[in-house]
């Protein structure tokens, strides 16, 4: 798993000095994430939905590149010769 860095340019606030400024922090985090922080450490972190969403995309889309090397990897390492998929779709009736 990668963890960022702390980074101490980010926009960070105390977790109990963010419950009186919900609103305004919602409103930084449009524009940029904003740590909460718990003993001067990042804990949480709030972003823009939008961001979270293709952070989320980006994510499956990486995880679907990692099984890919991974089942070549494994086939190479079995010595086995993949099946090229116009076969495959011939012998399941797809072509």
């Amino acid at each position: 798993m990668y963890v960022l860095p702390y980074n101490v340019d980010m926009t960070e606030i105390a977790i109990t000095d963010a419950r009186g400024r919900l609103a305004s922090i919602i409103d930084t985090a449009k524009r940029e994430p904003v740590y909460l922080t718990r003993r001067n450490r990042p804990v949480a972190a709030i972003i823009d939905t939008d961001q979270l969403n293709k952070l989320i995309e980006d994510s499956e889309e990486l995880a679907d590149i990692r099984a890919v090397d991974a089942a070549w990897e494994e086939t190479e390492r079995l010595g086995e010769t993949p099946i090229p998929w116009e076969d495959v779709k011939r012998d399941l009736g797809l072509s």
